[in-house]
């Protein structure tokens, strides 16, 4: 039987400080920490999970994207426009995914998506 790929776990800069971090993702996003050790953590909420790890390059961190899809886009939407980062316009793309985006406070860009099922467009 060949090997099958089940899933991925991003890497996602943390920022210098692992607990700033920890309880960005906990307070304002929902995740649980699943396990820590002293540079690194795995979150999880729902579906997805996410490694963080500490990392002061703040190059690394701006130049980090993560496309989330989800569902209920617009009410997680509202509820993302109260939490302490950049968030950008609920639109639909050009590329048939209605999306907003938010820049934490460590520099890294998590993309929010909802794409309308093929018999739909």
């Amino acid at each position: 039987m060949p090997p099958v790929l089940r899933s991925i776990t991003p890497m996602i800069p943390a920022g210098a400080s692992l607990r700033a971090a920890l309880d960005f993702y906990t307070a304002h996003l929902g995740f649980a920490v699943d396990w820590q050790t002293a540079t690194m953590a795995g979150i999880s909420r729902d579906e997805i999970a996410f490694n963080l790890v500490v990392n002061d390059n703040r190059e690394w961190s701006e130049n980090s994207s993560f496309s989330i899809g989800v569902t209920g886009l617009e009410a997680l939407y509202e509820a993302c426009r109260a939490i302490p980062a950049r968030v950008g316009p609920l639109e639909m793309k050009g590329w048939g995914r209605r999306e907003f985006h938010m820049i934490i406070p460590s520099g890294v860009c998590l993309q929010f998506y909802e794409q309308e099922p093929a018999s739909s467009r």
